[in-house]
């Protein structure tokens, strides 16, 4: 018998399949490694645990994570808190989703198939566009492939990314570029939003597109209708960064000139879960669908009439001419995505205003209350639900404040130089006035 209940394989399954290869020992396998390279020792390891001795070594280590129910948290920068509904688990639970992967047999595939084509129909309407595709990897990987995909439509190479976009997507999007001959350049901001100035002096025939955030990283509201004029005078496109919970209140990007909209789905009914797995939402005009990366699915009748589901625009290069593809991204979070289609369709547009009202009303309490407390607000523009404030000796303080359990935002001053002791504070529906009112009491005495 094995020692270990994990791995399946007995000894004499072992020594049959030595047999059937050839061979005596497993040693033999291995042996086209050059002997140079070889490792002449046992790995320094500590010794086998038992399940049990494993499971206690685990919830030790899970115990130095602090969770959101034991603290008061205005950290967002990307990632958001918010209330999921029980039915979005009962959903995505059924094993028919939960362990099934991305649908390569459309007629064995028609439950999966539909929740893609539900979702993607979701989201066009969330997003004023024409078609969307499976979701993406996440955000960021989305904002990159969006970028690949307009210079590959216009046939230009460079593109103008907004400074308020979330630093992290601009580095993700500067490593998707750095090898397909793209020129990235950065468009300065002002007041905390999109400096216009800037853009009008870099727009040029060259340009293939202009990306910005709406809301933007420092929680600004940019004026998506202006900037998409000016891009669209100088034939390039517009990419939008949105968050989708904002979309309850704003605008959607697609009715004010986007040509390209992609988001970070984690808010739509997915936890935080430290940091993964989300989903990248995409959604474009018509005339860019056959660009659209990844997977879509489409609607159709079989040969009885009945409706039907299958993968469409299949035949392309990410498959079959990889070198000349304008993406490689051949699957799909399918199962996140199945959770954004039932918190979509569960809290319809009524709930989703409702959840971005008071994510809206939350943050302005905080705000007014933090700059009585003491804080310090640098920019006058209007924003959704993260804004920006200064404190004096900033990281004292959130660390003395983290020490009990409070997080107050994300701290700027790695990402921008001039925003030392800044930081950007995030609210949203579950954040309570009683919490807010006690970190501003909080704040006040130390400051």
């Amino acid at each position: 018998m094995n020692s270990f209940s994990y791995i399946p394989n007995t000894r004499e399954d072992r020594e049959y399949m030595l047999r059937e290869l050839g061979m005596v020992h497993v040693d033999e396998l291995f042996s086209d490694i050059p002997e140079e390279v070889m490792l002449k020792r046992e790995l320094r390891l500590p010794p086998a645990a038992s399940e049990w001795e494993l499971m206690s070594e685990l919830r030790g280590l899970a115990t130095k994570n602090v969770e959101l129910e034991n603290a008061i948290s205005f950290i967002g920068a990307g990632a958001y808190r918010h209330y999921i509904p029980s039915i979005v688990d009962a959903v995505i639970g059924r094993s028919e989703f939960y362990t099934s992967y991305t649908p390569y047999q459309p007629e064995i595939s028609q439950g999966m198939l539909q929740a893609i084509f539900e979702y993607q129909s979701l989201i066009v309407t969330l997003m004023g566009l024409d078609v969307s595709n499976a979701s993406l990897y996440d955000g960021p990987t989305a904002l990159g492939e969006a970028g690949v995909m307009a210079c590959a439509h216009t046939r230009r190479d460079t593109i103008l990314i907004a400074r308020t976009v979330h630093p992290e997507y601009r580095q993700v999007f500067q490593t998707y570029v750095s090898g397909q001959h793209i020129v990235a350049k950065e468009l300065g901001m002002t007041n905390g939003l999109l400096d216009i100035s800037t853009l009008e002096a870099l727009l040029s025939d060259e340009v293939a597109a202009v990306i910005i955030q709406y809301p933007n990283f420092l929680g600004g509201i940019e004026d998506v209708r202006a900037i998409a004029d000016l891009a669209h005078a100088h034939g390039a496109l517009l990419i939008v960064s949105v968050n989708p919970i904002s979309l309850g209140m704003l605008e959607a990007p697609g009715k004010l000139g986007a040509d390209i909209a992609i988001a970070e789905g984690q808010s739509l009914g997915n936890s935080l879960s430290f940091g993964g797995p989300y989903l990248g939402v995409m959604a474009a005009t018509t005339a860019l669908t056959r660009r659209l990366p990844g997977r879509i699915v489409g609607q159709t009748k079989d040969h009885d009439g009945r409706r039907g589901f299958v993968l469409t625009l299949q035949a392309r290069e990410q498959h079959i001419r990889r070198e000349k593809a304008s993406s490689n991204i051949c699957s799909n979070q399918a199962l996140n995505a199945l959770a954004a289609s039932v918190y979509l369709s569960y809290m319809g547009p009524k709930g989703l205003r409702e959840v971005a009202y008071q994510s809206f009303a939350k943050a302005h309490f905080a705000q007014k209350q933090f700059v009585a407390a003491g804080a310090s607000s640098p920019f006058t523009g209007p924003y959704f639900h993260e804004f920006v404030i200064s404190l004096p000796n900033g990281k004292r303080i959130w660390e003395k404040l983290a020490k009990e359990h409070i997080f107050l935002g994300h701290s700027l001053g790695d990402a921008y130089s001039e925003l030392q002791d800044h930081y950007v504070v995030a609210t949203t529906e579950v954040m309570t006035r009683d919490q807010i009112e006690h970190v501003a009491k909080r704040l006040e005495a130390i400051l």
